[in-house]
């Protein structure tokens, strides 16, 4: 499916935009049935918001047990002082997670799109298992910070082998929060892991590189319908949305079924399927 540039492009630099790969019609669906599972949620508890301040989750049982439903988290400043919503409930909603590949109609079968396995394919997936989904709002406003991480902390395997497929439901600019990368910082090492025990989790150093600054790093602006597909090592960070515009966004996190995914890891499947694209 892709080019010999675009897989080069991928290689050298850690990541690759395929700029409107998707009509509106295909992301007015996953974008009405998100409207949807928020419009049904009624967990109004602060207990539920979702922030990267602090990766701490321990004794979250809610977020531990989220790998595998569909949850709706909270921005940090979704809630006044008096505990309440201080707007509407669907622009207070974080972001959704973190099985709606498996467990929604309309998400799973825009996930497993035939397409997306020829991507994996092309850059040397041989058998990718879909790990997690994400659908993130970046509310107007209240969009808060996600600090610069690399996704292979989270989904850690020997050899290294996941990727994120970051879907712009919506265009994606410097106003509302776009994705920062560092070009060719796949190269780098892992900074971090986040490990897991029970009910507790731990962020633990395994490198101590600094992470980057505006200096090396680029804003990506997307416009809705495109794909972007990045590698695990490569550094990434979206800055706080004050603009009255969401910056909604779909997200996978793939892994390839001939590397071993270690049993730290936070998220494990162990009653849903474990596949990749059809």
């Amino acid at each position: 499916m892709l080019t010999m540039e675009q897989v080069k492009q991928y290689s050298e630099q850690g990541y690759l935009v395929l700029d409107e790969l998707f009509d509106v019609n295909e992301i007015n669906k996953i974008k009405a049935q998100a409207e949807k599972i928020i419009s049904e949620w009624d967990e109004l508890s602060q207990d539920h918001i979702f922030t990267t301040e602090d990766n701490d989750r321990s004794g979250n049982d809610f977020f531990l047990s989220s790998s595998e439903n569909i949850s709706c988290f909270f921005e940090e400043e979704a809630f006044n002082d008096k505990g309440e919503l201080c707007q509407d409930k669907n622009l207070c909603i974080n972001k959704i997670g973190h099985a709606l590949h498996e467990l929604d109609p309309i998400f799973e079968r825009f996930s497993h799109l035939p397409i997306l396995g020829e991507i994996a394919a092309s850059i040397g997936l041989i058998n990718p298992q879909i790990r997690q989904s994400m659908y993130i709002f970046k509310q107007p406003k209240i969009g808060g910070v996600v600090n610069w991480h690399q996704d292979a902390s989270f989904f850690y395997t020997e050899p290294q082998s996941v990727v994120t497929y970051w879907f712009a439901m919506e265009d994606a600019t410097l106003e509302n929060g776009c994705l920062w990368v560092e070009p060719e910082g796949h190269k780098g090492p892992l900074r971090e892991r986040f490990n897991r025990s029970g009910l507790d989790t731990n962020m633990v150093t395994l490198d101590k590189t600094p992470w980057p600054t505006e200096k090396s790093t680029i804003p990506v602006e997307v416009k809705a319908g495109s794909l972007m597909i990045f590698h695990g090592y490569l550094p990434h960070y979206s800055a706080p949305n004050y603009s009255s515009r969401s910056r909604q966004a779909y997200t996978l996190h793939v892994t390839d079924g001939n590397a071993v995914y270690a049993s730290e890891n936070w998220l494990q499947t162990i009653n849903l399927p474990l596949r990749g694209f059809d």
